[in-house]
């Protein structure tokens, strides 16, 4: 079986480095939000924001309104990822013209036919845990939106009475963006699997470029900074 992978040194490396890049940057950016702001962190705290102000509503169609919005783009990405799984199966079956094709690109490494079903194994796998992560980020937005039709009205004066609620919403929804962002981890980290079927070296390359970017856009952009800025100069310098 080894033998007709046909795997070399490289692409031990390079899939060790995938694996190893991705999970470690999950436990380094969970490690990481409990001690400095992030995206996900200063999010949840707007999120608390909205459900206070959402429990002294007496009309809550703008609430039903955001839940509906944040939820298609849940449902967006949860079918998009159907139709990528869709397209990599179907490929499956031809591995001998994927091969040939592959084979005919430039600065590319010649593989077997059962490494490169390999790699498009991998590519399954990313998807489908991807579309697990849309799918459950799309049921807990549901619950969302039965909780927000649940909640009690409570006069804007004193909104913190009702803590229990605004807080058990205001955690789902943030265990749904958590998911939610996950799920868009797996898009960026699929992009970098692709460079193995072009060269193991530019998988490890493109691993790193990942792991910069998402490192970058969550805990050093420009959004970040507008988000957790707090000067309240009534000129906004773009």
């Amino acid at each position: 079986m080894l033998n007709e992978l046909n795997l070399t040194w490289t692409d031990v490396v390079a899939v060790v480095m995938f694996g190893a890049g991705w999970v470690g940057y999950v436990y380094f950016s969970d490690w990481r939000g409990h001690s400095i702001p992030t995206l996900q962190n200063t999010m949840d705290r707007f999120r608390r924001e909205w459900m206070l102000q959402m429990i002294g509503r007496d009309n809550r169609m703008v609430d039903v309104n955001v839940m509906r919005n944040v939820t298609r783009s849940s449902q967006f990405f949860a079918s998009t990822t159907m139709l990528i799984l869709g397209a990599l199966v179907a490929s499956m079956g031809y591995v001998q013209q994927a091969q040939e094709l592959v084979s005919g690109l430039p600065f590319t490494v010649k593989a077997s036919a059962r490494l490169l079903e390999m790699k498009m194994f991998l590519m399954v796998i990313i998807f489908v845990y991807a579309f697990f992560k849309f799918s459950w980020a799309i049921r807990q937005l549901n619950f969302c939106g039965i909780l927000v039709a649940a909640a009690p009205k409570q006069p804007k004066e004193n909104p913190e009475q009702f803590a229990v609620h605004i807080n058990r919403i205001a955690k789902i929804t943030s265990f749904a963006g958590g998911h939610f962002n996950a799920g868009l981890r797996a898009y960026y980290f699929a992009m970098a699997a692709m460079g193995w079927f072009l060269h193991p070296w530019l998988m490890i390359a493109a691993t790193v470029w990942v792991i910069a970017i998402l490192y970058r856009r969550e805990f050093a952009s420009r959004t970040l900074r507008a988000l957790t800025a707090e000067d309240d100069s009534p000129v906004l310098k773009l």
